[in-house]
């Protein structure tokens, strides 16, 4: 079984990863991730052009076509230059939801902005509990009817147009952010990504502002929240990808001893293992990927995907700190980010608790 990325999948590879060594390089990561915006409309312009907006997206509606894993892939790439952005809550997880549950005039109204990138969709999901299960949504409201109440660690919810909001009882509704009681409120994050509290006061909803039948958002959500997972393990694996090359060239030319560190025993032990625990993380991750966008049951798989690089990512970053010594500690060296990045990514979408308990479940253990 050939297990290579399609010839048009690495047509993607290699224009993702040329472009964002000229468009992304680290000081713009870590310029963008100490902005208080933390969103580049320019750079977020020309991603669009190349058409990454609109992967998930019908052809009828100005998108690609696209499956899970080209996403992936392309996640991939984005996570190795530290790429800030909506690109995740957007499209993939809003976009995922509104193609699988928007009625025709939804799509019709926000599938081709999204496409082109002119519009831009986020997921307000978590609440007090902090867990990313949809069985611990209390938020409620009657629709039509007036919501109040508040959502945490919305991502990107200070430029996002439109919001997905996840209600008790596996209702979705789709509120235009700049609605009249609709507040955003900043929190602050280790890892420069724009995290809100999303506060509803009074909102008015109609019906026309459902997304997917009554009552029957819960497959559609899981459906969305595993993409999601994937994509953040993505950023992890791309990262952790990153962190792997600048360990070994740091092992090559640095001088310790009349001789490069590379040349002692225990370095290379620790280069091989971060070898190990990069391609066992990528690994897991292409095959859940590949199951889940073929229709295939995949949440064991995606779980343990999730769960195994969370760990293995951060082994990866916290061996490279020490492979490179005080200066990997300095915050303006491109690792003091990837690591918060592969921080962060870790627990989005669920933390390694949530997804082990999945897989659990999946071999028969209750």
């Amino acid at each position: 079984m050939d297990f290579r990325p399609s010839s048009s999948q690495q047509l993607l590879i290699a224009t993702a990863r040329e472009f964002l060594r000229k468009e992304c390089p680290p000081e713009r990561s870590q310029r963008l991730a100490l902005d208080a915006r933390g969103f580049d409309e320019a750079l977020w312009r020309r991603m669009a052009e190349l058409g990454w907006p609109g992967l998930l997206v019908p052809a009828d509606f100005g998108g690609s076509d696209g499956s899970l894993l080209d996403v992936i892939l392309l996640v991939e790439e984005m996570g190795r230059a530290g790429l800030p952005g909506p690109f995740v809550a957007s499209a993939v997880v809003a976009t995922s939801l509104i193609v699988a549950a928007g009625n025709a005039a939804q799509q019709k109204r926000l599938l081709p902005g999204l496409a082109a990138g002119e519009r831009l969709a986020t997921l307000a999901l978590v609440e007090e509990s902090a867990s990313f299960d949809p069985q611990a949504v209390a938020l409620h409201c009657a629709v039509p009817g007036r919501l109040t109440g508040s959502k945490l660690f919305v991502k990107d919810a200070h430029i996002a147009t439109d919001l997905i909001v996840a209600l008790r009882g596996a209702d979705l509704l789709l509120v235009p952010a700049d609605r009249a009681g609709v507040g955003r409120l900043p929190l602050d994050t280790l890892s420069g990504e724009k995290l809100f509290e999303v506060t509803f006061d009074a909102v008015e909803v109609g019906a026309d502002d459902r997304l997917g039948p009554a009552g029957r958002g819960a497959g559609v959500l899981t459906a969305a929240l595993t993409a999601g997972a994937l994509a953040r393990t993505a950023e992890m694996v791309g990262a952790a990808q990153h962190v792997l090359e600048l360990a070994v060239e740091h092992a090559k030319t640095r001088v310790q001893g009349g001789r490069p560190i590379g040349g002692y025993q225990a370095i290379q032990h620790a280069c091989a293992d971060l070898v190990r625990d990069v391609d066992a993380s990528r690994g897991l991750l292409h095959v859940a990927a590949w199951k889940a966008g073929e229709g295939m049951p995949a949440d064991g798989d995606v779980a343990t995907a999730k769960a195994y690089a969370g760990e293995a990512c951060l082994t990866v970053a916290r061996r490279a700190h020490q492979i490179f010594g005080a200066i990997g500690y300095c915050e303006e060296h491109i690792l003091h980010l990837l690591h918060k990045r592969i921080q962060a990514a870790s627990v989005d979408f669920g933390d390694a608790g949530l997804h082990l308990e999945t897989v659990a479940q999946a071999i028969g253990l209750r």
